[in-house]
C-alpha cells in the first residue's frame, strides 16, 4: 500500500482529521498556526479559519454545521458560515505553564473526551469530558503529558488513550453512562518505531495508529496484535480518519515542527494530508450532540 498526497497543507502540526458525509469534505486544524482547515473532495478546493488561539482538537456538531473546537484553554462553538467563536468555556488547567489541550474525539454517545498537552514534559495533564450542556467533567483516568490515541470502538464500549512519551496505548471499559473501568495497556509502541499520535478505528474494531517519528500508520486487531503497516513519506504522522464516500479511504494529517532543513529537504511533503485504500471500511465519526 502506498499513500498520495491530497493536500499540500504544509503543515506545521496537522492534526485531528475528520471528515464530513454531509459535505463529502475533510476537515483538520494545524495546531501551532491556529487555523481550521477544510477540503472539499468534488473539486478539491481548501479553505481556513483563522481562530483567536489554538485549536488542540474539535468535533463536528450533530444537529447543524457548527464544530465543537477545544482551543487551547477552553472549549467554545465554531460556526464556519460566518466564522464566529461563541459560548466559550474556560477550563481549569493545572497550575503550570506550557500546558494546553490536545487531543479529543466523541463518543458513541456524542459526548466530547479530550486530553491535554505538557509542553515542560511533566505527568500532569487529566482527561476530560464535555457533554451536551457544555459542562466539562474531569474522568477518573492517569495523568498524561501528552495526550493521544483518543478513540472508541464501534459499540462504543472500549475507549481507546495514549500518553505519548510512554510509548504506550491503553484500553478501558466505557459505558453508556459514562462510568469507566480500570485501564489495561493494549500496545506498547517499540522505541525503534517512534510514539503513538491520533487513532482512529474501522468498521471491524482494528485501531488505526499514526506513529509519529516511526513514518507510518499502524492497524492494531482488538487483541493490540498488529494486522497491518503502511509506510508513508513522512516522518510525523498525526491522525488518521476514514473518509471517501463509502469510507473506504485512509486520510492522514501530518507535521514539518521540529524538523530541521535537512530533513525538509528530504520530507518535502511533510505537514501534508495523505490518502490510502488499505482494505478495510471506516465508520461514521461521532458527532457532538448538543443540548437544543
Amino acid at each position: 500500500m502506498s499513500a498520495r498526497l491530497v493536500v499540500d497543507a504544509q503543515a506545521r502540526l496537522g492534526e485531528c482529521a475528520l471528515w464530513c458525509e454531509r459535505t463529502g469534505s475533510l476537515w483538520w486544524t494545524d495546531i501551532e498556526a491556529c487555523t481550521l482547515g477544510r477540503w472539499h473532495a468534488a473539486d478539491r478546493g481548501v479553505q481556513h479559519w483563522t481562530l483567536p488561539r489554538r485549536v488542540g482538537s474539535f468535533a463536528l456538531c450533530a444537529h447543524d454545521a457548527r464544530l465543537l473546537v477545544a482551543l487551547a484553554d477552553g472549549i467554545a462553538l465554531f460556526d464556519p458560515a460566518t466564522g464566529q467563536v461563541t459560548d466559550f468555556r474556560p477550563l481549569d488547567l493545572p497550575q503550570q505553564r506550557g500546558i494546553r489541550i490536545n487531543d479529543g474525539r466523541c463518543d458513541r454517545e456524542g459526548r466530547f473526551v479530550f486530553g491535554l498537552f505538557n509542553t515542560a514534559g511533566a505527568r500532569v495533564g487529566p482527561f476530560y469530558r464535555v457533554d451536551a450542556g457544555l459542562r466539562i467533567e474531569r474522568l477518573p483516568l492517569p495523568l498524561a503529558t501528552v495526550a493521544n490515541s483518543i478513540a472508541f470502538s464501534p459499540d462504543g464500549r472500549t475507549l481507546y488513550f495514549a500518553d505519548s512519551p510512554t510509548r504506550t496505548i491503553h484500553r478501558v471499559d466505557y459505558r453508556r453512562d459514562g462510568s469507566i473501568g480500570t485501564p489495561s495497556v493494549f500496545v506498547r509502541v517499540p522505541a525503534s518505531e517512534g510514539y503513538p499520535d491520533g487513532a482512529t478505528v474501522d468498521a471491524e474494531g482494528g485501531l488505526w495508529s499514526a506513529q509519529w517519528d516511526g513514518s507510518c500508520i499502524v492497524r492494531y486487531d482488538a487483541d493490540g496484535n498488529e494486522s497491518a503497516r503502511i509506510a508513508l513519506p513522512v516522518s510525523r504522522p498525526t491522525c488518521p480518519a476514514f473518509g471517501g464516500p463509502l469510507l473506504r479511504d485512509l486520510v492522514l494529517t501530518s507535521a514539518r515542527i521540529g524538523l530541521d532543513a535537512a530533513q525538509l529537504v528530504r520530507e518535502p511533503q511533510a505537514g501534508g494530508i495523505f490518502a490510502c485504500e488499505p482494505g478495510w471500511t471506516g465508520l461514521p465519526e461521532p458527532r457532538f450532540v448538543l443540548a437544543r
